[in-house]
């Protein structure tokens, strides 16, 4: 555990409201002023892991079961009809704890909610950026 990361303190003192508590991932409520949906769940790995490059592969795969599994129970508990996933990775993404999380968010079709971002980047990449990524993977 981080010594000043809130997440790692939640498992320190089990201070959370937790939904699912296993070996390598755990899932819980967020704070009631944070929480967008009836159902909204965060899921973490159990260990530190700042964001998306702090976990391993074998790390992402157990958090990433953990949050298809919280959305099923979220289909069969509370009768959802979509899940909205929001991840943030890194100084510029606008997450504001460094412990990789996943907000698994449950929708319906009377909810009127739509979570996604209404705000284009502004960030001017010179050439086809999709090139530049397909070239990085190879």
């Amino acid at each position: 555990m981080h010594g000043s990361c809130v997440f790692c303190d939640l498992i320190r003192d089990n201070a959370a409201n937790w939904v699912a508590d296993e070996e390598h991932a755990l899932a819980f409520q967020p704070l009631p002023e944070d929480t967008l949906a009836p159902g909204h769940t965060l899921v973490i790995p159990r260990g530190h892991r700042e964001g998306l490059f702090g976990a391993s592969e074998r790390e992402l795969a157990q958090v990433m079961e953990l949050v298809r599994r919280v959305a099923a129970g979220m289909r069969t508990a509370l009768g959802s009809t979509g899940t909205f996933l929001i991840q943030a990775s890194g100084p510029h993404s606008g997450g504001t704890v460094p412990h990789l999380h996943f907000h698994v968010v449950p929708c319906w079709d009377d909810d009127d909610a739509d979570f996604w971002p209404d705000v284009r980047s502004a960030h001017a990449v010179a050439g086809d950026p999709y090139a530049a990524i397909r070239a990085a993977l190879a």
